[in-house]
């Protein structure tokens, strides 16, 4: 699918929302999906690519269908284990192949993994959004700052060290997990750092992103791409522990996707897509932005700093400083 907003103006951007869907809590597979996508979107011309949350290795769906509140639950540890066994971590190289397929393809990315940070010790679990530039290097790396409900039985709380915006063409970007978009500061914070293309990530459901996706777009006056994730029965790998458990019913649609595209006055440029992998195509043109922050820009001439003020720490936060002579 491909649409235009502009395809004369130069002050463009070309972007791809990968709507695809993980082979779960299989790191190396999921992410050849990834690296073939970013191949895809880049033939295709596009500048950014992005990904939804928690895409590698894949959404804990079996803390609601495994009774994962139980404690010191022997199944529950040992898909826990296999979860952080097949984490991200950067410090290892396991996004090698994804950065180079960047920067092969001048391509930015933004993708929505399970990091296992050496950081933080290397045994908890965080719902990281990565940004990785159009080179090939890191950008940035955010941490959800609150997982949501049966979320934090199996990731852990973030901080603010991610809640930066990037530059890439006539735009400033930003990315938030899930409903941390629904948090105002968070979004606050995202727009006082430049933001005029906001990405948020999603594990998969229409009903998460049909309102949210243009709320955002009009409060902003940005564009905004909410990019989900499609988790089907077929996606759960049939060696999985407990699997009769996590996707019982043949041809299931547990995650049904939602991808979409809201104009900086709110308008769906792309209603959302669901049920089905698919790569979403549109070209931007900046211009729309600096039309409708003509009678709002929320960070700008319609803000009361004098009145209200947001402080953001930006610190990644560590368990322990090591001084060493």
């Amino acid at each position: 699918m491909t649409t235009r907003t502009n395809t004369a103006n130069t002050a463009a951007l070309r972007i791809g929302l990968a709507q695809i869907a993980p082979v779960l809590l299989d790191r190396s597979a999921t992410l050849a999906k990834v690296v073939q996508r970013i191949e895809e979107a880049a033939a295709r011309r596009c500048r950014l690519v992005a990904f939804g949350e928690a895409l590698v290795p894949g959404y804990p769906i079996w803390l609601s269908r495994t009774d994962g509140a139980r404690f010191d639950a022997a199944d529950q540890k040992a898909l826990h284990a296999l979860y952080l066994d097949q984490a991200v971590q950067v410090e290892a190289g396991h996004l090698e192949e994804v950065c180079r397929a960047a920067a092969a393809g001048r391509i930015a990315v933004v993708l929505g993994t399970i990091e296992r940070p050496a950081d933080r010790g290397g045994h908890s679990l965080y719902c990281s959004r990565i940004y990785i530039n159009a080179d090939g290097s890191i950008g940035s790396v955010h941490r959800k700052l609150m997982p949501t409900y049966e979320e934090r039985l199996a990731w852990a709380i973030g901080d603010g060290a991610g809640l930066v915006t990037h530059g890439l063409g006539p735009f400033t970007v930003g990315a938030l997990n899930c409903w941390e978009n629904w948090l105002p500061l968070a979004r606050a914070a995202l727009y006082a750092a430049g933001e005029d293309l906001h990405i948020a990530l999603w594990p998969g459901s229409a009903r998460n992103t049909c309102d949210i996706t243009r709320f955002i777009a009009f409060e902003s006056r940005s564009f905004v791409g909410s990019v989900s994730c499609l988790i089907r029965e077929q996606d759960v790998p049939a060696g999985l522990p407990h699997r009769d458990r996590i996707a019982p019913k043949a041809g299931e649609i547990i995650c049904d996707g939602g991808s979409c595209l809201a104009g900086p006055d709110g308008r769906w440029l792309v209603e959302p897509v669901t049920d089905r992998e698919e790569l979403i195509v549109a070209e931007l043109d900046h211009a729309r932005v600096l039309e409708e922050r003509q009678n709002l820009d929320p960070a700008g001439h319609y803000s009361r700093p004098d009145v209200l003020r947001l402080t953001v720490d930006r610190r990644r936060q560590a368990t322990a400083r090591f001084i060493d002579e």
